[in-house]
């Protein structure tokens, strides 16, 4: 498009001017052509290049060329709509006559307007094909005052500023602006060649007062003139810093020459070479290797005092630190590794055998991999300490992570190195503090490992805990491969089941239970009495304990599975007898089985089997807690009703659904008992599990449930001291249970003498201590026959035959009579 200056210096208008007579204007104010345009403000007076792609808008055009009529230009409110509705563009636009036009092969036209005057838009005529207005012109009001001269000089001083700071302006806006003495026009023209938005275009557009006009563009070159020397200043900063660090780098480079030839050398330039030396010391593997090759000769080229080069330095640090080619040699002597294995753990010997046998297959061997070992058993039961046993055995270093609480997927794998104060995760850090590759490698407690938005941190030890994978094992800040081939990894849990299988699956399962009473004293008095004293302060000489105080502290202070609780009342003698000893009232403490209370207090638990067990429907049940094995009680009792089961004691789903077997198949089997088949007609069953602040779950105690059921219904007790577990089903069966050891020590300790057990869990019974064996009398039973035969004295006249007897009562005007045991009519 040509602009320029017309002979009178009015505008910038082409050299085509086009003139419209007043009276064709008119004629077209009913029903003048209406152009949205995107993006764009038309001024009057002024050529503006347009293009339109839509067909009703290039047919517009069409018969306003061939018919040599104006057509109404009105901006569109929202440039992003497409199709704009009638609401869609502002009511005041720019009259205009189509001068040139181009058509595409793409169906787009492109053609050039000349602005002619401002119009108001007065209604619709039409909105097909095209929009179609009444419009009306808008007279511009003038009136030439000294503060419109003013405001015309400050114009045109402002262009001149601001046509040297925008690139975009040419010199030709200020000689136009010099030479244009319409001021609507010198305001028309400035609004219409800067980059302005399209609402404030349209703003100038819409404001028909000359003054008014002339001071809002006065008002808009300020706020533009100060935003283009703002940003000619940030510009020359920037360049003026950029020279700056140009300049050192290169003087910095003639230093580092001057120095060469010097034989001296700066610090960064010795921090590099030591860099070079550590690097080449780590014998790191070749994908390793190439990555901190490649950071130094980034780090070299880096500013000190950016932020990137401290990143890219402790990155460097992490690299050549690793223990990449350092291990610790084993010890392969197996008589040696045994002797330390049992100075320091009592029994435990299927772990024991385990360690040895990887160590003879390792001196067979040299490039075994690691196992991955995982220890499972109540608190208290030594997993963590056999792991630091492990390593002194093997002369391995030993570290150690807990999982419990960790829901950070980054504490395994770290942080990725674009984050600020990124490290790796907890790992690599351990191998950076055992400086050996081959440690004795503990995580601790991993059926405690949580998960969040942060990542899953079992998934993460999905890739560490697979011999299969981990000898690539890749760390989110190293970013290089790192090999845990050749650690060892051992793992601790209470209990399997919180974790995931595919996890558990990579892991070989080792079941550590709980001590019996004689190993519990065996330990307090290898380990746990020596420790104590000297923790202490305590000589061999001034306090002894006796076995029978060690028996009382194991039965009547501490029922676990474990030796927390025994090694804290060990604790607590050698605090009272350091107290006498201390303040000299004795020399010598002796502490035996009648005075253990005046040292611990009043007993914690009290033998009630016999009590609780003397009446009918209680029978004890084993259950598996995390913590080991517990007696659980089981307690029946019938009253008037009409068959309800009512069971307490905060109770599971599986559990309420083995009472309410064990109850079908007692009514089932009412004729093989002696009980009437219309007994369950007028009483209901209350079964009731103690300690009913403690959830309970599993199907194991469905023989205890039967059996209490059938004690309720004879009204005979079960036999003293015995105790039961299985599942049953309701042909009468008795299936196999788990944590069948934890249970029987349970038992054990707590004084059964006779256990029932389901026949299928005989090929567990080999792991029993002998002690529980010796000492207690287990019964196998495959059906709820042979378990009840076993539980209750059934009288020998009559086996499971109750006496009977005819009780009538009045209902409804009738007598019914009914023969019932002799309990129903004691009721």
């Amino acid at each position: 498009m040509k602009t320029g200056s017309d002979k009178k210096g009015q505008s910038i208008m082409a050299r085509e001017e086009v003139k419209l007579e007043d009276e064709g204007l008119k004629k077209e104010f009913g029903g003048l052509p209406v152009l949205p345009t995107r993006g764009v403000v038309v001024f009057p007076a002024f050529l503006t290049p347009l293009m339109v792609s839509d067909q009703r808008y290039a047919r517009l055009i069409d018969e306003a060329v061939m018919a040599g009529r104006a057509i109404g230009l009105f901006s569109q409110k929202n440039e992003e709509e497409e199709t704009v509705a009638p609401d869609g563009i502002y009511t005041v636009g720019t009259l205009g006559q189509v001068i040139k036009m181009l058509r595409f092969p793409d169906g787009s036209v492109r053609f050039l307007v000349q602005g002619l005057s401002r119009i108001r838009l007065k209604k619709f005529v039409k909105t097909e094909p095209y929009f179609t207005a009444e419009v009306e012109e808008i007279p511009e009001r003038f009136e030439k005052t000294v503060e419109v001269e003013a405001l015309v000089r400050n114009i045109t001083d402002s262009v001149k500023k601001i046509v040297g700071l925008a690139p975009y302006l040419s010199e030709e806006l200020q000689i136009s602006a010099l030479n244009t003495e319409d001021p609507g026009k010198l305001a028309d023209l400035v609004a219409n060649s800067l980059n302005l938005p399209v609402a404030q275009k349209q703003e100038v557009l819409e404001t028909y007062d000359i003054r008014e006009r002339l001071f809002k563009v006065h008002k808009i070159l300020l706020k533009e003139s100060e935003v283009l020397e703002l940003s000619r200043k940030i510009q020359s900063e920037a360049a003026s810093e950029m020279g700056k660090s140009q300049k050192e780098y290169i003087l910095r480079e003639q230093l580092k020459a001057i120095q060469k030839e010097l034989g001296e050398s700066d610090e960064r330039t010795a921090e590099q070479e030591e860099f070079t030396k550590k690097i080449e010391a780590a014998k790191m593997p070749p994908v390793a290797l190439e990555a901190a090759q490649k950071e130094l000769e980034r780090l070299s080229k880096m500013n000190p005092a950016s932020a990137e080069y401290i990143v890219s330095r402790n990155y460097l640090d992490w690299l050549v630190v690793l223990p990449w080619s350092r291990s610790t040699t084993d010890v392969l002597d197996i008589k040696q590794a045994k002797k330390i294995l049992d100075e320091d753990h009592f029994n435990l010997e299927k772990v024991k055998d385990r360690i040895l046998e990887f160590l003879a297959v390792r001196k067979l061997k040299e490039t075994l991999k690691g196992p991955i070992l995982c220890f499972v058993g109540p608190p208290g039961v030594g997993k963590t300490s056999l792991g630091r046993s492990i390593a002194r055995a093997m002369g391995r270093k030993f570290s150690r992570i807990s999982l419990g609480g960790m829901h950070d997927e980054a504490e395994i794998r770290g942080h990725r190195r674009t984050y600020v104060g990124s490290l790796p995760g907890r790992i690599v850090q351990e191998l950076r503090r055992s400086e050996a590759n081959n440690p004795v490698f503990m995580l601790d407690e991993i059926d405690k490992v949580g998960q969040d938005f942060r990542g899953d941190p079992a998934s993460a030890l999905l890739e560490v805990l697979d011999p299969e994978q981990n000898n690539t094992f890749s760390d989110h800040y190293l970013d290089v491969p790192f090999d845990l081939s050749r650690v060892l990894f051992i793992t601790t849990a209470n209990y399997l089941d919180p974790i995931p299988g595919v996890l558990r699956d990579r892991m070989e399962v080792i079941e550590l239970p709980g001590y019996t009473d004689l190993e519990k004293i065996a330990i307090a008095k290898k380990f746990l009495i020596p420790r104590e004293l000297e923790n202490h302060g305590l000589k061999p000489d001034q306090l002894e304990i006796k076995e029978e105080a060690l028996k009382r502290i194991v039965r009547d202070y501490t029922r676990e599975a474990g030796l927390r609780n025994l090694d804290r009342y060990l604790a607590t003698l050698c605090r009272k007898a350091a107290k006498k000893v201390a303040a000299e009232e004795e020399k010598r403490i002796i502490v035996t089985g009648e005075n253990l209370s005046d040292f611990l207090g009043a007993a914690r638990y009290y033998p009630e089997l016999s009590t609780r067990t003397s009446q009918m429907g209680v029978v004890p049940g084993l259950a598996w807690t995390p913590s080991g094995g517990e007696i659980l009680f089981i307690e029946a009792t019938k009253m008037r009703g009409k068959k309800n089961l009512t069971l307490t004691g905060n109770l599971g789903d599986v559990m309420r659904e083995s009472a309410q077997a064990a109850l079908s198949y007692l009514r089932s089997s009412a004729k093989k008992y002696g009980i009437p088949e219309d007994f369950f007609e007028h009483f209901d069953i209350h079964l009731h599990v103690p300690e009913g602040a403690i959830p309970k779950d599993g199907p194991s105690a469905g023989i205890t449930m039967v059996t209490a059921l059938a004690s309720l219904f004879a009204e005979l007790p079960v036999k003293p001291y015995l105790a039961m577990t299985g599942e049953i089903t309701l042909r009468g069966l008795v299936l196999p249970i788990g944590g069948l050891k934890e249970k029987c020590m349970a038992a054990h300790r707590a004084g059964i003498k006779t256990v029932i057990l389901p026949e299928q869990n005989k090929k567990d019974f080999e792991d029993m201590p002998l002690e529980i064996k010796k000492d207690v009398k287990f019964v196998f039973v495959s059906t709820i026959d042979e378990a009840l035969e076993e539980a209750i004295d059934f009288p020998k006249d009559k086996p499971k035959k109750l006496p009977r007897v005819t009780v009538s009562t009045r209902k409804n005007g009738k007598t019914i009579s009914a023969r019932v045991p002799v309990a129903v009519k004691a009721k």
